[in-house]
């Protein structure tokens, strides 16, 4: 007998968020290429680069297109694992792995900017 059990582990909280944060990048990604591309001397010079890593809009703007990229591109990389018919043990195991790279990824993300 088929039993409905609403949308627990349907994974729907990650697809809600996965749209979410597509959604920021796209407006963080332009943001991020006409800073960068829009004027040669704006971002394609060290000091450029370290004059906005001195102001905290542009320390909390980076600090946010780590977060929502990493998210983003992990629970897509899940959402792609989830898709497979698993053991239990591999599944948790690939859901350890990327959660471990993306905590570290973060922080040393975090380190750089933060470092400035």
């Amino acid at each position: 007998m088929y039993k409905h059990e609403g949308s627990r582990g349907s994974g729907a909280p990650g697809w809600v968020l996965q749209r979410i944060t597509g959604l920021l990048l796209v407006v963080v990604v332009i943001a991020h290429f006409f800073v960068m591309h829009g004027n040669y001397s704006s971002g394609h010079t060290y000091a450029a680069v370290l004059a906005r890593m001195h102001d905290p809009f542009w320390k909390m703007f980076d600090l946010t297109f780590i977060t929502v990229g990493l998210w983003h591109g992990l629970n897509g990389t899940w959402g792609i694992f989830r898709d497979y018919k698993m053991k239990p043990a591999l599944s948790l195991t690939i859901f350890g792995v990327i959660i471990l790279s993306g905590v570290a990824f973060w922080v040393l993300g975090v380190n750089t900017i933060l470092s400035f």
